[in-house]
């Protein structure tokens, strides 16, 4: 069953999806979507990052909206910065010590660096140890980095523990 649906939710999702954007309920939409649904994850199978045994949701979710909040605040920042006097912004790449271990964690700090105006992840490096951020205006590297670790990267170290091999 599990080489069949390797991923169900994702399947019921794709199905779902599906049937709303055809916007018909004719029988061969019923097929179509489900040979689909099950196709696609079984091809894509190998591209997606494997769902950690230990994580804790409830964190994930506090997380998420402190992100939201950071993303709505460092929306407003920028804004004055670039209506401000754009001469005097320092622009600089950092890079940034990552301890994560947790493919998915790491996927999700990189997402998150980037989805935060002001600040672009531009590259992770091949052992995966270090992130290279482009930050729009940044006096001090030091604040910066240590801000991404302690802001970002510690919950996440929090919600994907290490898990005992």
């Amino acid at each position: 069953m599990n080489r069949l649906l390797p991923h169900p939710a994702q399947s019921l999702l794709l199905w779902l999806t599906w049937m709303l954007l055809v916007d018909s309920f004719a029988l061969g939409q019923w097929l179509l979507g489900g040979v689909l649904a099950l196709l696609i994850p079984l091809v894509c199978n190998r591209l997606l990052v494997e769902h950690p045994r230990h994580w804790k949701p409830l964190k994930l979710l506090s997380f998420l909206f402190m992100v939201m909040g950071d993303i709505l605040v460092a929306n407003f920042q920028v804004a004055r910065l670039t209506l401000g006097r754009i001469r005097e912004l320092r622009p600089a790449f950092i890079e940034v010590p990552i301890d994560l271990e947790n493919e998915l964690a790491i996927s999700i700090l990189v997402s998150v660096v980037s989805l935060t105006p002001g600040s672009l992840a531009a590259d992770l490096s091949a052992d995966r140890n270090t992130l290279l951020v482009h930050g729009l205006d940044v006096p001090d590297a030091q604040v910066m980095i240590d801000e991404i670790k302690q802001r970002y990267e510690a919950p996440l170290k929090e919600i994907f523990p290490c898990s005992p091999t």
